[in-house]
């Protein structure tokens, strides 16, 4: 028994020293992991151009670029989740010399930042395209919404018909989800975890999402990574994310079947996120509206 105490003893001695190292590791990987927000100045430099412009609408300093033929009739272009203007890019060089084209960053993501509204739910968006329009001095203008902004798209068109004169929803939420909700909105929702990971090095899950709803993986490169996790570091950005994510009430898709506006879907087969079905959907919920699907592409068709 007396040999024992010895070792006893310098196991005990060790547990501190183990902790420590324990405690130093964790420490390290927050450190390395921990993004904070850059400077609005960096991000305007590397993602703003000649056509970006900063207006105020309803309090917000919104990015915008109003491209393309200023004869040609106004089409208003509304992103996804945590998405920006950048993704109608492609849209703006086959099609500005025949239309107006009027892209956004809505609050909460881009270049524009926070809204002193704080308030990030599709309704609130909705407002805030009004405004926009408004400021634009627009009375009737084509409508193309993305993802979440399709719901936004569909939403003002439902609430103000008089103001679209043709509706564009791609690849549109607007029914319930079946299945898990996609990765950075589960975990915005979690309690603590959600408020202390927004903070964190958003590459790797950046790179994830961009799988996800690029068909071809050709499509993820290192350069739209890299603006997609910058930008979500613009000030207020990842915090307006997790308000979203936990105050956006469940849609609901009954006004769809009021919808009178001309309106063209246009949908990857490959979608992951929002399913051919909800294509179908909204194809039998708005009357006359035309179906246009793209065998080969994802979420992102555009």
């Amino acid at each position: 028994m007396p040999r024992r105490r010895p070792e006893k003893d310098a196991r005990r001695r060790r547990w501190p020293i183990i902790l420590l190292f324990a405690a130093s590791v964790l420490v390290g990987v927050g450190l390395w992991a921990y993004s904070p927000s850059l400077p609005p100045e960096l991000l305007i430099a590397r993602y703003g151009n000649g056509e970006s412009r900063f207006i105020d609408v309803g309090g917000a300093n919104a990015h915008v670029r109003d491209q393309g033929n200023r004869d040609g009739i106004p089409v208003v272009m509304i992103h996804g989740s945590m998405g920006s203007l950048h993704m109608w890019e492609g849209w703006v060089g086959a099609l500005g010399q025949a239309a107006r084209l009027i892209s956004i960053d809505l609050p909460g993501h881009g270049l524009t930042g926070v809204w002193p509204r704080e308030e990030y739910t599709i309704e609130a968006y909705a407002d805030f395209v009004e405004v926009l329009v408004d400021t634009l001095n627009l009375d009737r203008f084509v409508l193309v919404g993305h993802s979440m902004g399709g719901a936004v798209a569909w939403t003002f068109a439902a609430t103000r018909p008089d103001r679209v004169s043709q509706l564009v929803l791609v690849d549109a939420a607007g029914y319930p989800r079946t299945g898990e909700a996609p990765l950075p909105t589960r975990l915005a929702r979690m309690p603590v975890l959600g408020d202390i990971g927004i903070y964190f090095k958003p590459e790797r899950l950046v790179r994830r999402s961009l799988a996800e709803v690029y068909a071809d993986p050709a499509m993820v490169t290192r350069e739209r990574v890299r603006r997609y996790a910058e930008l979500q570091r613009f000030p207020g950005n990842r915090e307006a994310t997790v308000l979203r994510a936990r105050t956006q009430e469940p849609l609901d898709p009954t006004p769809l079947k009021r919808l009178t506006v001309p309106t063209l879907l246009l949908w990857g087969a490959k979608d992951r996120w929002v399913p051919i079905t909800d294509a179908q959907r909204f194809q039998a919920d708005i009357k006359g509206a035309r179906l246009v699907v793209f065998d080969q592409l994802g979420h992102n068709p555009m």
